[in-house]
């Protein structure tokens, strides 16, 4: 990789031999919200101020989250690599990042750009102080210099899954600007498939519509401060989401209705390329979010450092268009899953690795939401419909949707046999991504912490030579025989016996020696599957959170038979990890037929 030093140098030689005025670019963000604008053809979105945007610059129709929550993808936005590569893939780590992969406004700001953050970073880690020139809720490209180009990032938070669930004056005063007759009528929203057809489901997606309204306001606003300081034809507009809508089946998960995203780009006439920023125009151009940062870089001048896993959509001298988009989902919260997903604007191919889990694990914040609790509620009485039902079943192995002849991605197609070519090139087409950018989901996050320490970071676990194939052996377990499995429970790497343990079906002398592995995940995979609760007891208060978090989760899924570990569950309620406090609290909810709650 080029050296960070160098390509420094490089970036302010060549900004310097600029003649050209450089524009500001300004970033208008919001979290958890789908495409329900007015000028994505929703019938009940009131969104003038962003209808109008598109008709000033150009809608995309296929932009896309990398993965459908908010930490992940925005680690992935900020470096341009994806976080199943940089090791950010799960939700509130901390990874420690190699020191030549920097947040892309450090680039802007060596070549002269003031760049603020009004205020969302969480990135999954530590971001350095030289990423922005100021990151507070009072940054505002107002405050640079005179004669500084300014990179701006605003943040709308009213759209979040959090702002959902309020009802009465509490919605009414967290949608202060949303006028009487804007409010959404519950009974005329479209309730998807998938959900039960409730007044409390039905209010949830009213809800929706009422906080992008508000978000439009707020973005009217800062729309208006260029136009008033006479800057609106000196800066590039952007207005994209995180991620999806923050209702079940959608944040978090990687259907459409989670990665789908609305994003708008407004440039003026002087800073067009050939074909490119057409007003009103529409795109159908695949987009994955972390193409932003190296999209910026190219509209300001700056060169695109090698490492980037990403490409610029706009601005000159751009590399091939995308055939396909990628996601992933590996711990939301406190639960555990490693699912893989392949798009290409028409098909959405999905690999679910953790298949034996249901759709719906249990997470405190989506499980105190309107919505989710209606779900749990109708399923108890055996009153869903079989599309909304199958999220409470172990997940299939594999998924294939037709997103165009089916919207809502409930007809599974990857067992019909008219499919299976397809099934196979994307099925192909995923693992190939997988080895590209060294995929480190396989590997136990316990496991992953250690080798970090061992590495200095986790991009370089599956980068040293002595790991070379060690992503190719732990794809071969995927499609291992049970016997093969049990074989590789003696492999000289940790991670392979770690992830053939979470495997293994049954027990058997193998399993047996699992129980005393040098590895605290192979220990707990192998106490879960011969029920032995002492051994689970034991790393539950292990020294690492997440070898803590994991022997909590082994307990909670192995019901009535974790009774015996009843007090020490109660015990890691107060655990100092409020991701390992809730999952023995529901541990403990499910064995005592409570209903406490924890943080």
């Amino acid at each position: 990789m080029q050296s960070r030093r160098a390509f420094l140098a490089q970036s302010a030689s060549l900004l310097a031999a600029q003649s050209t005025p450089r524009p500001n670019i300004l970033w208008i963000s919001c979290e958890d919200s789908s495409p329900q604008l007015g000028c994505y053809g929703d019938p009940l979105a009131i969104t003038p101020n962003l209808d109008k945007l598109a008709t000033q610059g150009v809608r995309y129709t296929n932009a896309h989250s990398i993965i459908g929550v908010c930490a992940p993808s925005r680690s992935g936005i900020i470096t341009g690599v994806y976080p199943t590569s940089l090791g950010t893939l799960h939700m509130r780590c901390d990874a420690k990042v190699p020191n030549e992969i920097r947040c892309f406004p450090e680039f802007l700001r060596n070549a002269g750009y003031y760049c603020t953050n009004n205020v969302k970073t969480d990135y999954n880690f530590q971001h350095p102080k030289s990423a922005w020139d100021e990151v507070s809720r009072k940054a505002h490209w107002k405050n640079r210099p005179a004669g500084k180009p300014f990179f701006a990032v605003f943040n709308n938070t009213v759209t979040h899954e959090s702002h959902l669930p309020l009802r009465g004056n509490d919605h009414i005063e967290d949608t202060p600007r949303v006028k009487p007759n804007e409010r959404r009528d519950p009974s005329k929203v479209a309730v998807p498939p998938y959900y039960p057809d409730t007044p409390e489901v039905r209010r949830d997606l009213a809800n929706v519509h009422d906080v992008i309204t508000q978000m439009d306001y707020d973005s009217g606003d800062l729309l208006k401060e260029l136009e008033d300081a006479g800057l609106a034809e000196d800066t590039i507009v952007f207005f994209w989401s995180d991620h999806g809508v923050g209702l079940p089946r959608a944040k978090r998960w990687l259907y459409g209705s989670s990665t789908r995203v609305p994003l708008i780009v407004r440039i003026p006439a002087k800073f067009r390329q050939a074909g490119q920023g057409t007003p009103g125009a529409t795109s159908d151009e695949l987009v994955s979010l972390i193409d932003l940062g190296p999209t910026v870089l190219n509209l300001a001048g700056v060169p695109i450092p090698s490492y980037i896993q990403s490409r610029a959509f706009l601005g000159p001298n751009l590399t091939p268009k995308r055939k396909f988009l990628y996601g992933a989902r590996d711990r939301m919260d406190e639960r555990y899953d490693m699912v893989r997903m392949v798009f290409d604007g028409r098909y959405r191919y999905i690999r679910n690795f953790d298949h034996d889990r249901p759709h719906y694990q249990h997470m405190n914040t989506p499980e105190k939401g309107p919505t989710m609790i209606e779900l749990r509620r109708l399923h108890k009485e055996g009153k869903l419909t079989n599309e909304a039902d199958r999220y409470f079943q172990p997940k299939p192995v594999e998924e294939l949707y037709d997103s165009t002849a089916d919207k809502h991605e409930v007809n599974n197609l990857a067992t019909k046999p008219e499919h299976q070519v397809r099934l196979e090139a994307m099925r192909k087409e995923l693992f190939a991504w997988m080895r590209r950018i060294r995929d480190i989901g396989f590997i136990p996050e316990p496991e992953i912490m250690r080798m970090e320490a061992q590495y200095g970071n986790r991009m370089a676990i599956l980068r040293a030579p002595e790991n070379a194939k060690l992503l190719d052996d732990l794809i071969a377990l995927e499609t291992a025989s049970q016997t093969d499995l049990r074989k590789a429970l003696k492999s000289t790497h940790v991670a392979v016996r770690a992830r053939a343990a979470l495997k293994i079906k049954g027990g058997g002398p193998e399993m047996e020696s699992g129980l005393t592995d040098e590895s605290a995940t192979v220990r707990i995979a192998a106490a879960k599957t011969l029920v032995r609760i002492p051994v689970l007891i034991k790393e539950l208060t292990h020294s690492d959170p997440w070898t803590r978090l994991a022997a909590a989760q082994a307990l909670d899924e192995l019901g009535g038979n974790a009774r015996p570990a009843l007090d020490a569950l109660r015990a890691a309620r107060k655990d100092e990890n409020r991701y390992v406090a809730r999952v023995a609290n529901h541990a403990v909810n499910q064995l005592t037929n409570s209903n406490n709650d924890v943080a």
